[in-house]
């Protein structure tokens, strides 16, 4: 899939002033007369309207770019659960994330079994494509149960401390 590339031409002003708007008017959460009010002060005359257009015409565009520059997710993934009150009810959120801290998957289940380990881990390897080089967990069996029917070759680390020790001490740890 080729990506499309931003056109700018017949507007009046500079590709890198309309990105900034867009980019301003986007992570920010500011309205359009904010952002307006910002670049005022900047020395740029812009309305509201304009920026308003901008973000429609660009924003899914830019979007669609910084999405592509991200990097890949690790290959060293963290499974973890916690027990959550809903309206009076428990449920567990599982979670998992990459060695860099990025989110990868969260799912909220009614139980804590085999069966919700196994949903998180099929769910992960689905949406990345990949299988990962270690999964790293607490002492919870339902993971290492729904590690051998989704992935058998994959290296499992269970230890109760291990979970959030820093990348490099865990390869410390599996050499010694």
């Amino acid at each position: 899939m080729q990506t499309q590339k931003i056109s700018y031409k017949r507007h009046r002003f500079p590709p890198q002033i309309i990105a900034h708007v867009v980019w301003l008017y986007v992570r920010f959460n500011l309205s359009l007369r904010e952002v307006e009010e910002m670049m005022l002060g900047r020395g740029v005359d812009v309305s509201y309207e304009t920026i308003r257009r901008w973000t429609v015409k660009f924003g899914p565009l830019i979007a669609h770019v910084l999405r592509r520059r991200q990097p890949g997710p690790g290959d060293v993934w963290h499974l973890d659960e916690v027990v959550v009150k809903i309206a009076g009810r428990s449920y567990w959120l599982w979670r998992a994330v990459d060695q860099n801290g990025v989110v990868l998957e969260e799912i909220l289940q009614s139980r804590r079994d085999k069966r919700a380990a196994k949903r998180l881990l099929v769910k992960l390897m689905k949406r990345r494509g990949f299988v990962p080089k270690r999964i790293i967990t607490d002492k919870l069996r339902s993971y290492g149960a729904a590690k051998r029917e989704v992935a058998p070759g994959l290296d499992h680390w269970s230890h109760k401390g291990l979970l959030w020790l820093p990348s490099l001490m865990q390869d410390v740890f599996q050499t010694s």
